[in-house]
């Protein structure tokens, strides 16, 4: 069995990933890290698992963790790994970290958008972009994976095979992306009351959000070269869940033909076609969030709209499993060597 640690367990990241190894059949958790809720039992704080977590949250001191456990989920504010990380943790023990800690490999661009000094910055070349479906192998071999953020999982997958292969215009792509309210986390913030967010949607973080220079970078390497891309997220009086809509100029062949559906189609097929959590829908079906709740799914679909020479992306997931502790966990199954779907293939919940 796989001994896992937790440290920010009680979050709602936290919890989902406590959910999802529950029923791990590889793995133990031995370590419920937290600091608000040391020594407190973690089914009092979520009765969901009443008689099914006995432990107590324990603080969140990751040297000693190290010691006893084989893998690390830091479900933690932005800064709490790097802070701490080293050599001797590392040659002890894996890491998948869900902040953005070593998401972004150019210091200077994560201290300006998180207005963070970096506290291990020397580990930022080792780190892999925890994004499975394109950084596989990669993963498989590591010490250090970098989870990817929710609104990125979904907004990169959805537009990587079309950048990859040239068939879009990186720079002239737009994503307008929503979220349901966990995604902004536990904490309480007024902006986030019930009378806030009910009966209301808003743009938040316009030109500012974190998550673009995450999106900016990964798709630019697919791209061969650096991009600017315009990201707009939106809050959306929904629990979980994340849509986007992303349009881009489609780039014409050498007769100026636009590419057909079909042709988009076979690309996002040769990519995605044996990838067991991506699922590709017909033409003309869009995706929606309550198709994919509950789930490690990510639902792609686009249509081209030839008056404007662009194509209209779209893509869903469920921002705490796919677009958090799921994806985690997918990593950790190629971290151990593990079937990549080991605890993943619960169907969405509906309704």
């Amino acid at each position: 069995m796989i001994k896992a640690g937790i440290i920010g367990a009680t979050g709602y990241a936290g919890a989902e990933l406590v959910r999802i190894l529950s029923a791990h059949k590889e793995v133990k958790i031995e370590w419920y890290g937290s600091k608000s809720y040391i020594d407190q039992n973690y089914a009092d704080i979520y009765r969901n698992m009443f008689e099914l977590v006995e432990d107590v949250c324990r603080a969140d001191d990751i040297r000693e963790l190290s010691k006893r456990v084989d893998v690390i989920f830091t479900a933690t504010p932005q800064g709490y790994l790097a802070s701490l990380l080293d050599d001797e943790i590392l040659s002890r023990v894996k890491i998948v970290d869900l902040s953005a800690d070593y998401r972004i490999k150019e210091v200077s661009v994560y201290e300006k958008w998180y207005g963070l000094t970096h506290g291990s910055p020397q580990y930022l070349s080792e780190a892999v972009y925890g994004l499975c479906e394109i950084n596989r192998e990669k993963i498989k071999a590591a010490r250090l994976v970098a989870n990817p953020g929710c609104y990125t999982t979904c907004s990169i997958l959805t537009a990587y095979p079309l950048i990859k292969e040239g068939l879009i215009d990186p720079d002239t792509l737009i994503i307008d992306a929503k979220s349901g309210v966990s995604g902004a986390g536990r904490g309480a913030k007024t902006a986030n009351l019930f009378c806030e967010v009910n009966e209301n949607v808003k743009a938040y973080a316009v030109a500012t959000h974190r998550h673009t220079p995450e999106i900016e970078e990964q798709l630019g390497i697919a791209a061969r070269r650096k991009i600017t891309v315009s990201f707009t997220p939106h809050l959306i009086p929904m629990n979980r869940g994340i849509l986007i809509t992303a349009y881009a100029s489609l780039v014409r062949g050498k007769d100026q033909s636009l590419p057909s559906w079909r042709k988009l189609r076979e690309v996002y097929e040769r990519y995605y076609g044996k990838e067991r959590f991506i699922r590709l829908l017909p033409e003309g079906v869009c995706p929606e969030s309550r198709w994919v709740e509950g789930s490690n799914f990510v639902d792609i679909g686009f249509q081209i709209d030839e008056r404007t020479a662009r194509v209209v992306l779209m893509g869903a997931l469920d921002n705490l499993v796919k677009g958090a502790a799921g994806q985690a966990v997918q990593n950790m199954n190629l971290l151990f060597g593990l079937s990549e779907t080991e605890g993943l293939l619960s169907v969405p919940l509906f309704p």
